[in-house]
């Protein structure tokens, strides 16, 4: 078991380095209990790779499909959104609990660099926590901002200028 954990590892290691994705740091190494009784690491490493879970591609589509809806400050739906009341719905629906407002948002699931962003990864704008949206690939993202009655959808992942963190949920 120890022998195929190391082979997984080793395998993903390679891809992660092929594609030039970042890797997390690998965690403290750790004697080897196998029968086989030979010394070696079966530490955790912390790989950061750009593949969306199921979760995040789940959310992402309930989003999508309040697309056009107007934009309303403080508004959770069904008629209306603003950024953080949709995500927190969009989550909903694939089961995963997340806080109402961007500023709590920004502590739910695993950070994320930057490198390993992928479709259904929310991302929160500004040094203030004030925005949050769900990347929809292609450097898009999914979110709903104003002015009130402003139809919600798609903006470039460029038009913002800070991002103060992006998270991983599910």
């Amino acid at each position: 078991m120890f022998a195929l954990r190391r082979r997984v590892v080793g395998a993903v290691c390679a891809v992660a380095l092929a594609t030039g994705v970042a890797v997390g740091s690998v965690g403290p190494a750790v004697a080897d209990t196998g029968s086989a009784g030979s010394a070696g690491s079966s530490g955790s490493a912390d790989l950061h790779l750009p593949v969306p879970t199921p979760a995040g591609m789940q959310a992402l589509s309930a989003a999508m499909s309040q697309i056009g809806r107007p934009y309303q400050w403080g508004g959770t739906g069904p008629w209306s959104w603003d950024c953080s009341g949709l995500v927190q719905w969009a989550f909903s629906t694939a089961g995963v609990k997340v806080p109402r407002v961007s500023q709590q948002q920004q502590y739910a699931g695993r950070a994320i660099p930057f490198s390993a962003l992928a479709p259904g990864d929310i991302i929160i704008f500004y040094r203030d926590a004030s925005h949050v949206g769900i990347y929809a690939g292609f450097g898009q993202v999914f979110n709903a901002y104003g002015p009130n009655g402003a139809p919600i959808g798609f903006t470039p992942l460029n038009h913002w200028s800070y991002i103060k963190t992006i998270r991983r949920l599910g």
